[in-house]
């Protein structure tokens, strides 16, 4: 069994999202952010950097979530949420992987806590005007009708772009004002697994 350290509606979400669609069994460890708990002594052990998700798997500890999600879903492989490691049609599932990880959550980071990085001000109007390139550039990627981002067949990028998107909600202008992302956030939302998600982590908005 598999045990998730998380906090509802962070980047455990969609860790805790593919769990529920793989239909894996978990134990859910809620980290109390209001406590600081992700920074204390006993949770640094398992995660240094002080963050959720961490996955327990026996007695080893991984991090990052769209690492935790790669791992899953190629080990349980029978899913069809990612390409073979060998097939072609990986590598642009590799290159969205990565650019949500490594582009459109640091850029919430910047959002989120502003005052970390300068004028907070500056460093959202700044942040706000990367994050609506980046909403246009996945909205274009959706215009030829398919029905997931990569194509027809839904992958792993799909439950990571949809938790990105939940987190635009507040935004001036969120994710899902524009027409084909909307669409496609729409179809990720009435899948089983999104409404059980929500209903485990209290989450209320965004369903």
């Amino acid at each position: 069994m598999y045990k998730l350290y998380y906090q509802p509606g962070t980047a455990s979400f969609a860790v805790h999202w593919l769990l529920i669609e793989l239909d894996l069994p978990h134990e859910l460890v809620l980290i109390d952010f209001a406590n600081n708990q992700q920074k204390s002594p006993e949770y640094l052990k398992i995660n240094p950097n002080g963050v959720v998700p961490t996955l327990q798997i026996n007695d080893k500890y991984i991090s990052e979530f769209a690492g935790i999600c790669m791992y899953l879903v190629d080990k349980h492989a029978a899913n069809d949420l990612a390409p073979a490691a060998d097939h072609i049609d990986r590598t642009k599932y590799n290159q969205w992987m990565f650019y949500i990880s490594n582009t459109i959550q640091p850029a919430f980071r910047n959002w989120f806590y502003s005052e970390e990085f300068g004028t907070p001000e500056k460093t959202k109007a700044i942040t706000q005007k990367k994050l609506e390139y980046i909403f246009s550039r996945c909205n274009q990627q959706l215009a030829d009708g398919r029905g997931y981002f990569l194509g027809d067949q839904r992958t792993t990028v799909d439950f990571l772009l949809t938790t990105m998107m939940r987190w635009s909600r507040n935004m001036p202008k969120p994710a899902d004002q524009w027409p084909f992302l909307k669409r496609f956030a729409l179809k990720m939302k009435q899948l089983n697994s999104f409404k059980i998600v929500n209903q485990r982590e209290g989450l209320t908005d965004w369903v």
